[in-house]
């Protein structure tokens, strides 16, 4: 299903939306709070920029929106629908959700943002992209 060559694959790993061979990030592990928003500059396989423009990733801010409204509809359902919490318990499962999800959130809007406007090119290697 995740196969190379799928915008997804690029989405849920991390790596670089024109050739998926590298990660994005200096350190995998969203969870290393410290690090969270540290990336490479660019790939070092295709040498594709991921900072195509100064504050670039300020647009995914809206898409941080979309997909936290997706983790609290999971959380709503599974403590409401199948656990049969209360609303208020509901609300703080919600809430923790958002919480301890936030780090994956941030990283997955930011994987969808640059996947807007990168297709993926298997033959790119070494070439310069700006």
């Amino acid at each position: 299903m995740l196969k190379k060559g799928n915008k997804l694959y690029s989405i849920l790993t991390g790596s670089c939306p024109k050739c998926h061979k590298e990660s994005m990030y200096a350190n995998k592990n969203p969870y290393v709070l410290s690090q969270l928003f540290n990336m490479h500059e660019r790939c070092s396989n295709c040498n594709t920029k991921y900072k195509i423009e100064p504050s670039f990733f300020y647009g995914s801010m809206y898409v941080s929106y979309g997909v936290g409204i997706a983790f609290a509809a999971a959380a709503f359902v599974i403590a409401f629908l199948i656990l049969g919490a209360s609303l208020v318990n509901t609300f703080i499962a919600i809430v923790a959700t958002l919480m301890v999800f936030l780090p994956v959130i941030i990283r997955l809007s930011r994987n969808i943002w640059i996947n807007f406007f990168f297709k993926y090119e298997p033959e790119a290697k070494s070439q310069v992209s700006q």
